[in-house]
């Protein structure tokens, strides 16, 4: 089995709903993402998938987020756009555009350095 991964980030701002304390308010991360898919086999040029096309396929799903007011971005409308709800999000956006090239492992979301949230299936 073969696990390849990328990292991207991207600034944005949030605010938790219901949270009760200082992060209710209007607050910004620099929030840095990591991809991890799995393969069981190499392709006919020996890659599992081009590193290229994988951050491609990050940069692309985290752009709707990148300097945006998460609240105002679907489905954060309804739902808190905290770190364990953004990493299921990018998970999702991730698995539709590999559209089963690779097996998407997990994300993992950092709000901060020393604070992530992962989301994987199992």
């Amino acid at each position: 089995m073969f696990e390849l991964s990328v990292e991207s980030s991207f600034a944005a701002a949030h605010q938790l709903r219901g949270y009760g304390g200082k992060c209710e308010k209007l607050h910004g991360h620099n929030w840095k993402v990591q991809v991890q898919v799995l393969a069981d086999r190499l392709n006919d040029i020996d890659l599992a998938m081009d590193f290229h096309v994988l951050k491609k396929y990050l940069s692309e799903c985290l752009a709707p987020l990148d300097h945006a007011f998460l609240n105002e971005v679907f489905p954060f409308t309804e739902k808190n756009p905290s770190s364990e709800n953004v990493a299921k999000w990018v998970y999702d956006s991730m698995r539709k555009k590999l559209n089963g090239e690779v097996h998407l492992s997990a994300v993992t979301v950092w709000e901060s350095e020393t604070a992530s949230a992962t989301y994987y299936e199992d």
